[in-house]
């Protein structure tokens, strides 16, 4: 880790995966710090909002520590900022897990998943290894998917976790799905603002690969994303 790197905070809402984001960080080289305070999410180039647990839980301890404004404004400064799992989940409108609105960084829901899809049952939660799908046609070559991407195959395997699924209000904002019984948004974006349903840091060496990407993104070295 360089002090010279851009810096990386890792919300600390105390309802999060944090420690496994923050070390998979750190094994990239990231200059990353865990923090619950508003100063250093403001002197931040890039955030990180894990999650795990109910949409209310988050939200709650996210208004108790005063971070539901500061991370509006960070995403509208335009910096990175990358939710994962339930992180992802709060970046939308609402949730159909409770009653509280989340922070409407990207438009939609989030909807509880059916333990019958296409007529055949499904077990809830959905957990394990599953092919992702990335949208776009140059994904890790030339820049027509995200940069959070970059290099990473077509259905490559990441690890999930999750019993809601987000469904984006503008199907330009689903950048990536997974097969699940029926289809589901993998992951999802607008501008400088990204969600991985996945977990990345429970994925091995691609999951690395897209903290790696992100890194780069804090660093300003990224192409353009849609705005």
């Amino acid at each position: 880790m360089s002090s010279s790197s851009p810096l990386i905070v890792v919300v600390n809402h105390k309802a999060a995966n944090i420690h496994s984001v923050d070390k998979a960080l750190q094994r990239v080289g990231a200059n990353a710090i865990v923090s619950s305070s508003a100063d250093d999410l403001a002197s931040a180039s890039a955030a990180v909002l894990p999650g795990v647990g109910s949409s209310d839980a988050a939200m709650r301890a996210l208004r108790k520590l005063d971070l539901i404004e500061p991370l509006k404004d960070f995403a509208a400064s335009g910096r990175p900022l990358l939710g994962v799992c339930l992180g992802m989940q709060l970046l939308f409108d609402s949730s159909q897990e409770g009653d509280m609105p989340g922070l409407g960084l990207i438009p939609g829901e989030v909807k509880r998943m059916a333990p019958v899809a296409d007529g055949a049952p499904r077990k809830i939660p959905h957990m394990g290894w599953n092919s992702v799908l990335f949208s776009g046609d140059g994904v890790g070559n030339g820049g027509l998917g995200h940069p959070l991407f970059d290099g990473t195959e077509q259905n490559s395997y990441f690890y999930f976790v999750h019993s809601y699924e987000c469904v984006p209000a503008d199907p330009d904002d689903v950048l990536a799905t997974t097969e699940y019984g029926t289809t589901i948004c993998a992951a999802a974006g607008r501008g400088n603002v990204v969600g991985t349903q996945f977990h990345p840091e429970k994925s091995h060496d691609l999951g690395l690969r897209l903290y790696e990407n992100f890194v780069q993104m804090a660093s300003g070295r990224e192409h353009a994303v849609r705005a």
